[in-house]
């Protein structure tokens, strides 16, 4: 009934749009031989338009034979056009749109404070032009960077290049990068890429900005160091250096360490030789969409066990599964009946080990699940793994099933099982033995040990 009274009047408005009877504001959009005079009238413009009210009511507005005069040589007639016929009955037909002019028009309301429009237009890039998007997200997010209120489409470019990170970090396109641009997605959790490729491309980055200083940083001038430490100053505590290997740092940072503060270097140092401690500064390890529920392991572990289990030799960059914690010992129980009382019928399991008093960490993944009684179960899917130091992921080793018929034991007065001959299984009271190669590649893990810790987590698929 509503939508039946709106009608005519907003019929009426268009007619009005159209005919520009009585107008008196002359908008002379666009520039030279692209130029265009658009007639409007000024009470429409000022109650729709803060931007107009504010020009009306201040009378900075140019005025001529009684008629305002407004020059926008910014903004190309058309798309100017689109904005007076909204202005007039609310009506704006984006599906006849192409990507640019939609972003021209999205720029267009923003400078005319027209927010809950560029809302909607954002939403509309989004949902329907993604192809546009995709097909240049660093160009897309400079534009979002350039205006505050393009929240959403700032988001959407950040995580676009979070998700393909390669889009950008190692290509020339990340030297001429605004440094807004480049915090912001070095404040990123989910940024998929390897620490050191952060580090590494913040250091070109950083050259580029300065291509005067010397490219090898034990030649640097006093002068050239002042000017490299005020140009990464904002950018070195965002980096997550408990995720660079200590190979990687001595390569890659050291040569760089009179860039970091004292303290942070001390941090670092505290990392690599003291066991317990976990990490450095505040952030969490990147791929925030993958963070896990452990005291053992990581993000990075997680990429590596996917790639193991899709049977890859490297880790994922996306992660297609989820690793949901059910069981760890210090919480839960040290025993083979804690075990299977969270871990029976929970379908495909990972186990993760921490060897007591060592930074090795052992474990295996069960593709089927931990329920029977005294029975083996049939795979070519499960594997048994060990870190020979659970901070380094370099470090880790997978051994394969080499007799699928005998690739996982279930009982019910043993923990886990893995291999008929034990290559590695928990006994009754928690202590865990690896009796050799009988079933899986020889790995060398140790023939008895007991556990700091072990975790057990159900794999699901995205």
């Amino acid at each position: 009934m509503q939508q039946e009274l709106f009608s005519p009047f907003l019929n009426n408005l268009e007619k009005l749009f159209k005919s520009k009877k009585d107008y008196d504001v002359i908008i002379k959009a666009g520039e030279d031989n692209d130029q265009k005079e658009i007639y409007a009238h000024s009470n429409i413009l000022r109650c729709q338009s803060d931007y107009f009210d504010t020009a009306f009511s201040s009378n900075w507005a140019e005025k001529k034979d009684g008629k305002y005069i407004f020059k926008k040589p910014n903004v190309l007639p058309h798309i100017f056009e689109i904005i007076i016929r909204y202005f007039y009955c609310g009506q704006l037909d984006l599906n006849v749109k192409n990507g640019p002019d939609t972003l021209k028009l999205l720029v267009a309301t923003d400078e005319l404070g027209l927010n809950i429009l560029s809302e909607y237009i954002q939403e509309f890039l989004i949902k329907n032009q993604k192809k546009f998007l995709q097909n240049d997200p660093i160009g897309i997010l400079e534009v979002a960077f350039q205006h505050e209120t393009f929240t959403m489409l700032r988001d959407y470019g950040l995580e676009a290049i979070c998700e393909e990170p390669n889009i950008l970090f190692g290509t020339d396109k990340i030297l001429s990068l605004p440094a807004q641009i480049l915090e912001s997605l070095l404040k990123q959790d989910d940024l998929v890429l390897d620490e050191i490729e952060v580090w590494n491309n913040l250091i070109r980055w950083a050259h580029a900005q300065q291509p005067t200083v010397n490219k090898d940083p034990s030649e640097w001038t006093k002068d050239e160091l002042i000017l490299m430490e005020r140009t990464l100053s904002r950018f070195i505590p965002l980096i997550r250096f408990h995720d660079i290997t200590s190979e990687e740092y001595y390569d890659k940072v050291v040569p760089y360490d009179d860039l970091l503060p004292k303290k942070l270097k001390n941090e670092i140092l505290k990392f690599h030789f003291v066991p317990q401690a976990k990490q450095i500064g505040s952030l969490p390890s990147r791929n925030a969409v993958n963070t896990i529920d452990s005291v053992l392991i990581n993000s990075e572990h997680l990429a590596i066990f996917a790639g193991w289990i899709d049977k890859k030799d490297e880790s994922l960059k996306m992660i297609p599964y989820e690793f949901n914690l059910i069981l760890r010992a210090s919480r839960d129980g040290n025993t083979a009946g804690a075990f299977h009382d969270k871990c029976d019928n929970k379908g495909a399991t990972i186990i993760v080990v921490k060897i007591e008093e060592t930074n090795q960490i052992v474990g295996g993944y069960n593709p089927l699940d931990w329920e029977g009684s005294d029975i083996c179960k049939n795979t070519q899917d499960s594997f048994i793994f060990i870190f020979d130091n659970h901070r380094d992921i370099n470090t880790g080793r997978i051994g394969r099933v080499t007799d699928a018929s005998h690739a996982l034991v279930c009982s019910n007065r043993w923990g886990p099982i893995f291999g008929n001959g034990h290559d590695l299984s928990m006994n009754c009271v928690g202590k865990w033995v690896s009796r050799g190669s009988s079933t899986y590649s020889y790995l060398g893990i140790p023939y008895d040990f007991a556990n700091d810790d072990y975790e057990v987590f159900q794999v699901v698929k995205k």
